[in-house]
C-alpha cells in the first residue's frame, strides 16, 4: 500500500494570516501617522501600534519558516521576510530618533512591499502549461 503525502494547507493559511495582519498593521501605523498632526492621543496610539508592526513582522517570518520546512520548498520568501524585518527595526530605530525625513519615506515603503506580498499570497500566478503539438 502506498501513501500519499500532500501539502500541508494549514502552512499556506497561516502565512496568508500573517501577511494580511502585517499589512493591517502597517495601514494602522500610517493611519496613526496622520492623526498625528491632528491629535494628541495619536502619539501613544503610533507607539503602540509600532510594537503590533513588529511583531507581525515576527510573525510572518515565522510563518515563511514554518511554510518551508515541510515541504523543502525554496527558503526565499524566508530571507525576504528577513529583509522586511530588517525594514522594520531600521524604521522602529529611525522612529525612536524623530528622523522624520528617512522614517516617513521607509513607511511607504514597508506598506507597499507588504501590500505586493499580501496580494501575491492571496492571488499566487498559475503555472504556465507546456504548449501542445500538433
Amino acid at each position: 500500500m502506498t501513501r500519499r503525502t500532500t501539502a500541508v494547507p494549514r502552512a499556506g493559511t497561516f502565512l496568508k494570516a500573517a501577511a494580511v495582519i502585517q499589512t493591517l498593521a502597517l495601514f494602522f501605523q500610517a493611519s496613526t501617522a496622520g492623526l498625528l498632526l491632528t491629535s494628541s492621543r495619536a502619539y501613544q496610539m503610533h507607539d503602540y501600534g509600532s510594537k503590533v508592526m513588529y511583531a507581525a513582522a515576527m510573525l510572518y517570518v515565522l510563518a515563511t519558516i514554518l511554510a518551508w520546512r515541510p515541504g523543502g520548498g525554496a527558503p526565499r520568501p524566508i530571507l525576504y521576510s528577513t529583509g522586511f524585518l530588517l525594514l522594520a527595526s531600521a524604521q522602529v530605530v529611525l522612529g525612536i530618533a524623530h528622523v522624520a525625513s528617512l522614517h516617513v519615506p521607509l513607511g511607504v515603503v514597508m506598506f507597499a512591499l507588504s501590500t505586493l506580498v499580501l496580494v501575491r499570497s492571496l492571488f499566487p500566478r498559475s503555472l504556465p502549461r507546456p504548449a501542445t503539438g500538433p
